[in-house]
């Protein structure tokens, strides 16, 4: 996205640090995994969210058809802190609603 330099780097540094932490702590039954956020309604982009041309452009970007909310994280969440991800350690989950497919 334009102008968005800093913020893809600073991604980009979480995947990284979330990789290097994966293969250290392993050994000590550490798992690092990160959540990756597509376009969620919260107040941060609520005001990107009100403009009808960024909208429309934006949601034909989208194979759900609307955008995400913080409810859509609870589940990923719940299983990453679970047993059920005890073999799983390293990775970056996006949830999107496509949004990276499209």
């Amino acid at each position: 996205m334009p102008t968005g330099e800093h913020y893809a780097a600073t991604k980009a540094g979480v995947l990284s640090i979330v990789r290097a932490m994966a293969v250290e702590y392993a050994r000590y039954g550490i798992r690092a995994n990160a959540i990756m956020p597509g376009w969620i309604e919260t107040n941060m982009t609520a005001p990107l969210f009100e403009n009808e041309k960024f909208e429309k452009s934006m949601m034909k970007r989208l194979p759900q058809r609307r955008w995400g909310v913080p409810k859509d994280f609870g589940p990923i969440a719940v299983y990453l802190t679970s047993d059920a991800s005890a073999y799983h350690t390293g990775d970056a989950i996006t949830i999107d609603g496509g949004f990276s497919c499209s």
